[in-house]
């Protein structure tokens, strides 16, 4: 269950950081740092029922991340510095994170924004082109709406109960990991059918959530963003045909150059795991030029992955794990390494 393996994973974090192992493992350890992914910020709490809560941090966690950050002495740096980082063959450099935000919610403008600014803090902001078109679907988010507010849903005829908050988890999680297990085509169709039946607006959904062109602007024409490709439609990559899922690539670089007249040279995966992006497409990026390509794959960055660098782990900073003694534990690339072998 969700709740035990979240469990399990503060009940490490606080482990860790009661033996202040962090600290002595990353002057330890060979790895050149940590790529940070992060999708929404909000100030406000999550409600009793939300699953994506794990998507979303406070302005004031990221705050105090950028400065603990920096006092533990690592530098915060571009995707284009991590590339010459983690190539660099100076045994002295210091180590790195990166900020990443995937998504490119209207949140980030209002919440993220102003701190980044503030902290002087370089970040890279990775953009799904249909959802800012208003026309994708955050359809994540939309299982957890409609299921939020009925007492019973009704999927393909089967009505599932959803009276309380037990029940609600529970058939969030059956009709989540039905979606993620289905083609795309078919996923989309029932995704509306779904919206449908139950009266939700999926296209007004998408408007409120996502940033729109001219709000997106704001991050093109900021010094401290790197705006990078996060495919069109958001789409599972390794689910698509080849053709397919290079177009979802290609397409993305290639509205975000109209737009703004820089074609992106750093792509997130959707999803980001093992069944929705591997070795394909990892070198499809690199046949599209893209210079990096992250994933959601647990880990640090190490020298060796100058040598694939279209297949970079990420570390979450998971909004289950807002306190800021856990900053130590989020920053230290190979724990997360380690529980990536032991997890995959």
């Amino acid at each position: 269950m969700p709740s035990l393996k979240y469990a399990a994973i503060g009940a490490m974090f606080e482990a860790l950081w009661l033996s202040r192992l962090p600290g002595l493992i990353r002057t330890l350890s060979s790895s050149r740092g940590v790529i940070f992914t992060l999708h929404r910020v909000l100030p406000d709490a999550p409600a009793e029922f939300a699953p994506n809560a794990i998507l979303q941090v406070r302005p004031d966690f990221l705050d105090y991340c950028i400065t603990r950050i920096r006092a533990l002495g690592i530098d915060i740096v571009s995707m284009d510095e991590a590339v010459v980082r983690m190539a660099s063959t100076d045994d002295h450099e210091r180590q790195f994170v990166v900020f990443t935000f995937d998504d490119a919610y209207k949140d980030n403008l209002q919440y993220a924004l102003p701190v980044l600014r503030r902290q002087n803090c370089p970040f890279t902001l990775y953009v799904p082109t249909a959802l800012v078109d208003g026309t994708g679907e955050v359809w994540w988010q939309s299982i957890e709406d409609i299921i939020g507010r009925e007492n019973a849903i009704t999927v393909d005829g089967e009505r599932l109960d959803t009276s309380t908050l037990a029940v609600k988890q529970a058939a969030y999680d059956v009709l989540y990991w039905r979606m993620r297990k289905m083609p795309e085509a078919d996923r989309v169709i029932l995704m509306r059918s779904f919206a449908v039946d139950h009266g939700y607006d999926l296209d007004r959904q998408c408007r409120d959530l996502i940033m729109d062109w001219d709000e997106l602007r704001q991050f093109a024409d900021e010094a401290l963003c790197t705006i990078g490709a996060h495919t069109v439609h958001h789409y599972e990559l390794a689910k698509l045909p080849l053709e397919q899922a290079r177009s979802e690539m290609a397409r993305s670089a290639d509205i975000l150059e109209a737009k703004f007249g820089h074609r992106p040279a750093h792509i997130s995966y959707p999803i980001g795991g093992p069944a929705s992006a591997g070795p394909r497409e990892f070198e499809l990026a690199r046949e599209l030029g893209f210079r990096t390509g992250v994933t959601t794959r647990p880990g640090g960055i190490y020298a060796q992955h100058s040598q694939t660098p279209q297949a970079l782990p990420r570390v979450s900073l998971n909004g289950l794990f807002q306190k800021k003694r856990y900053i130590d534990v989020f920053a230290t690339g190979t724990i997360f390494s380690t529980l990536g072998r032991i997890t995959g």
